[in-house]
């Protein structure tokens, strides 16, 4: 799988969520306006480029940012270590997005974090692994995540729902220090606006045999890169650092787009946090 967003995304997204003129950022890298043009759309850099001032002007890391354009991805992950949860990636819309099942291999008892665009990938592995699916939780209400989200509740219609999005009923709003229980796991929240005003990530732990917790993170952070958050920079990075970068190093990172990760990679490689 592919990083969701290039060296040039990572680029164009910094310099918007600071509100910086293109101008300045192409100056701030010696280049011409043309070439941070050219450099945001396909990801590949300009001969000459000034990584440190370009950098700089963005508050982004020049070593991790100059990695990306390199062709850094994350390392493997042998998701086996979780033996009850699975990544599921769906198309449309010219997109590709992942959506999270995890269950209690005692009682079959499952969750589903987002739906992606087709549920049924997502039916496919609750009837092979004969699970009741019990709990939704949506990282944020963007269509991509929830497109699926009629045919679940359809075939589940006692399914309980857990949300942000401020519209949705009391009892199906996250709270603070709320947690599930599902068999011996234990899902928490915690809020990450930026991307979404909505935005929440969900914390999985006590699986069996140890295996590090994970996080379910939406489109707050990819591996590499952060969910885009026009001129609210500052909050979103904020709250990554507070509620996602503080988890333990090992915690798996489990993104709305693009490849797994880790916390302690995300602190090494993510430019976005130096």
């Amino acid at each position: 799988m592919t990083l969701e967003d290039h060296a040039g995304d990572v680029v164009r997204k910094a310099r918007m969520m600071g509100g910086i003129a293109a101008a300045d950022s192409a100056a701030a890298g010696k280049l011409t306006l043309e070439q941070l043009e050219a450099f945001e759309q396909s990801g590949t850099p300009p001969a000459g480029i000034d990584w440190n001032g370009l950098a700089a002007k963005l508050d982004l890391s020049a070593a991790k940012l100059k990695a990306v354009a390199s062709g850094w991805l994350p390392a493997p992950i042998d998701t086996s270590v979780w033996r009850e949860f699975r990544q599921i990636t769906t198309t449309g819309e010219g997109m590709s997005v992942n959506c999270y099942l995890i269950w209690d291999e005692v009682t079959r008892d499952a969750a589903l974090f987002d739906t992606g665009f087709d549920a049924a990938p997502i039916f496919a592995l609750i009837d092979e692994h004969q699970l009741q699916l019990q709990h939704l939780f949506i990282t944020h209400t963007h269509g991509d995540h929830v497109a699926a989200i009629e045919p679940v509740q359809s075939r589940f219609p006692k399914i309980r729902m857990h949300t942000g999005a401020a519209a949705a009923p009391p009892q199906h709003r996250n709270r603070p220090n709320d947690f599930v229980h599902l068999g011996s796991l234990r899902i928490s929240n915690r809020a990450t606006p930026g991307h979404a005003e909505d935005g929440f990530t969900y914390i999985i732990g006590n699986f069996p045999d140890d295996a590090p917790g994970i996080a379910i993170v939406g489109d707050a952070m990819f591996a590499g890169s952060i969910g885009g958050a026009p001129n609210k920079g500052p909050l979103a990075k904020g709250k990554i650092r507070e509620q996602i970068l503080t988890l333990p190093p090992a915690s798996l990172v489990g993104p709305g787009h693009g490849p797994l990760t880790t916390i302690g990679e995300q602190l090494a490689a993510n430019p976005f946090f130096a």
